[in-house]
C-alpha cells in the first residue's frame, strides 16, 4: 500500500518531532499533525520559530523547511482522519490517578478516544500505528474498537483497518538526532503488507538492517523494557554514588572503570539527581502493575525498587543541602540552576528539580530558580506554589525574615547577592563556565555550591573560598573520621 497522506493525532513531544522528520525525509507524503489544543497548534504555526511548543535542537529548522509544503498543524481532526492512509496515535498515556491500578497502570482514555475517532471518520483501508508508550496488548483494545464500531457505517464507508506498533525510542534533547540516525526502528504487527508500508517510509533514510519486524506484543513490551533498563542503570549508579560519598570513593572513577567493560558499556553511568521525563517512571510502574496482574510479585518488587531508590535519592540531595547549611535553610537564599529534567529540552515532567525544590521550600528556603528554557508559568504549575513576584525586589532584611518561597530569575548574577548556596540540577552548558571568582565575592559566607550533575571542577570552586559538594564524590572525606564512625 502506497502511503500518500499521514495523520498524526497528538502534537506533543513525540508526534511533533517525528512527523517533522517524516515530512522532511518523505517530500512526496502529505503529513498533518492534529490536536484539540488550539493554543499548541497555534504555537506550531507561529511565524516566530523560537515559539514552538517544544524545544529540541534542530527542530525549528526542519519545521521551517517543511511547514506549509507537506507538513501541516491543525485542529481539524475529523477531516485529517478522513484523508489519511496511515494514522499515528501519539497522545499522552498518563498513570491512572484513581480506580483499578491507580498509581501504576496507564490511563488509556486518550488512546481509546483516538481509536473511536478513527472508527467514526476513517474511510477506505487505514493503517493505524501506535506511537504512544502503552502497555502490552493495547493493540487489542484499538483493534476491538475499530472492528466493533458500527458495522453498517463501516460498510457504507468501505472501511478496513490494520493496527501496528511502532514505539518511539527518543531521548529529549537529542530527539532530532535520534530520529535521523536511530539505533533501530521497531515495527510490530500481524499483516506483512501493513508492516512493509510503514517500513518503506522509514527506509527513505534508515538502513534496512536497522528496521526490525516483530509480532505486535513483543514490540509493545520492548518499549517498556527499554525504558526500565535505562532507568535501572540510573538508579544503580546513583546508589553506588551514595556509597562513594560515604567511603571516600569517586563515582566518576568507578563508572569509568566498570564502563570500560564491553559487557556493561559506558552509557547511562553518570551520577545525577535521578531520572525524570515523561516515560521512565510511568513505564516502570506500568511494568510493575503488569507483573502483579500476571502473578509475578517478585518481578514487580524488583522493578518497583528502581523507582523507590530514585525518589529516595532526590530527597537525599535536598536533605544534604539542609545539613550542610547548619541544619536549617529557613529564610536562606538558594539559587537553583536548572528546572528541566535534562538539558536541551523545556520538558519538566517528573524532573528531579520539582521534588528537591518542594523539599527546600517546605524547609523554609527562598529559592531563586533559573532555567534558560522553562517559563515561570511552568515552574508554578509543577511546584503548585505561587511565585513570590516580590521576592527578588525585597531588601535583605525582609528576605531573611521570609520563610519558604520561590521566584524565577533571568540571569544568575542579578540575584546572587548574599546567596547562601547554589544548587545545579540541570546540565545546561551555560552552567559549565560560570565566573566563580565574581560569584564568590557576592555570596554570603560560608557559602556552598552543590553540583548534582558533575559539571564543575573542584579547583574552580574551592580556589575562591567556596564549599563544594559534588554528587558521588567522597574523595575529600577524612578516612580516619569514616573509620571512627
Amino acid at each position: 500500500m502506497e502511503i500518500k497522506n499521514i495523520c498524526c493525532i497528538g502534537a506533543g513531544y513525540v508526534g511533533g518531532p517525528t512527523m517533522a522528520i517524516i515530512s522532511y525525509k518523505c517530500p512526496n507524503i502529505q503529513v498533518e499533525v492534529v490536536d484539540n489544543n488550539e493554543d499548541r497548534v497555534n504555537q506550531w504555526n507561529s511565524e516566530n520559530f523560537d515559539n514552538l511548543p517544544i524545544y529540541e535542537p534542530g527542530l525549528a529548522k526542519i519545521v521551517k523547511k517543511c511547514r506549509g509544503k507537506n507538513l501541516y498543524f491543525s485542529t481539524s481532526v475529523e477531516n485529517s482522519i478522513r484523508k489519511a492512509d496511515m494514522i499515528f496515535i501519539s497522545v499522552n498515556t498518563p498513570t491512572k490517578k484513581k480506580g483499578i491500578g491507580a498509581g501504576m497502570a496507564s490511563d488509556l482514555k486518550w488512546v481509546e478516544a483516538c481509536a473511536r475517532l478513527v472508527a467514526n471518520y476513517a474511510e477506505g483501508h487505514t493503517i493505524v500505528v501506535e506511537k504512544s508508550t502503552i502497555p502490552v496488548r493495547t493493540a487489542e483494545v484499538i483493534k476491538s474498537i475499530l472492528e466493533g464500531s458500527d458495522h453498517s457505517t463501516n460498510k457504507i464507508k468501505n472501511s478496513t483497518y490494520e493496527v501496528l506498533s511502532n514505539p518511539e525510542f527518543l531521548a529529549e534533547g537529542t530527539a532530532i538526532n535520534d530520529l535521523l540516525y536511530p539505533d533501530r526502528v521497531l515495527i510490530g504487527g500481524e499483516n506483512e503488507k501493513a508492516i512493509m508500508s510503514l517500513s518503506n517510509i522509514y527506509s527513505n533514510w534508515v538502513p534496512k538492517e536497522k528496521i526490525i519486524h516483530t509480532n505486535i506484543w513483543s514490540s509493545e513490551l520492548a518499549k517498556l523494557t527499554a525504558n526500565a533498563f535505562l532507568a535501572q542503570r540510573i538508579s544503580s549508579i546513583n546508589s553506588v554514588g551514595a556509597l562513594c560519598e560515604a567511603t571516600g570513593a569517586d563515582v566518576r572513577e568507578v563508572a569509568r572503570a566498570i564502563g570500560s567493560d564491553s559487557r556493561i558499556g559506558s552509557k547511562f553511568l553518570n551520577a545525577g539527581p535521578g531520572f525524570g521525563g515523561s516515560c521512565f517512571k510511568k513505564d516502570i510502574l506500568n511494568l510493575v502493575y503488569l507483573s502483579r496482574y500476571f502473578g509475578l510479585p517478585e518481578v514487580a518488587d524488583f522493578w518497583e525498587g528502581v523507582v523507590k531508590l530514585n525518589s529516595w535519592h532526590q530527597h537525599r540531595i535536598s536533605k544534604l543541602v539542609v545539613q550542610k547549611l547548619f541544619g536549617t535553610v529557613t529564610g536562606k537564599k538558594i539559587l537553583i540552576l536548572g528546572f528541566a529534567f535534562k538539558a536541551n529540552t523545556n520538558d519538566t515532567r517528573e524532573s528531579a528539580s520539582i521534588k528537591i525544590c518542594k523539599d527546600l521550600i517546605e524547609e523554609g528556603a527562598l529559592l531563586f530558580i533559573h532555567d534558560p528554557k522553562v517559563s515561570s508559568k511552568q515552574i508554578k504549575a509543577d511546584l503548585q506554589i505561587d511565585e513570590d513576584i516580590y521576592l527578588k525586589s525585597k531588601s535583605e532584611s525582609q528576605i531573611t525574615h521570609a520563610e519558604g518561597g520561590w521566584c524565577a530569575i533571568e540571569t544568575i548574577t542579578s540575584s546572587i547577592d548574599n546567596a547562601d548556596a547554589i544548587v545545579i540540577l540541570t546540565e545546561w552548558k551555560e552552567y559549565f563556565d560560570i565566573d566563580w571568582e565574581t560569584i564568590a565575592t557576592k555570596m554570603r559566607r560560608p557559602a556552598w555550591i552543590f553540583d548534582a550533575r558533575s559539571v564543575l571542577k573542584d579547583e574552580n570552586i574551592s580556589n575562591f573560598g567556596l564549599n563544594f559538594w559534588r554528587v558521588g564524590d567522597g574523595s575529600k572525606n577524612n578516612i580516619s573520621n569514616l573509620l571512627e564512625n
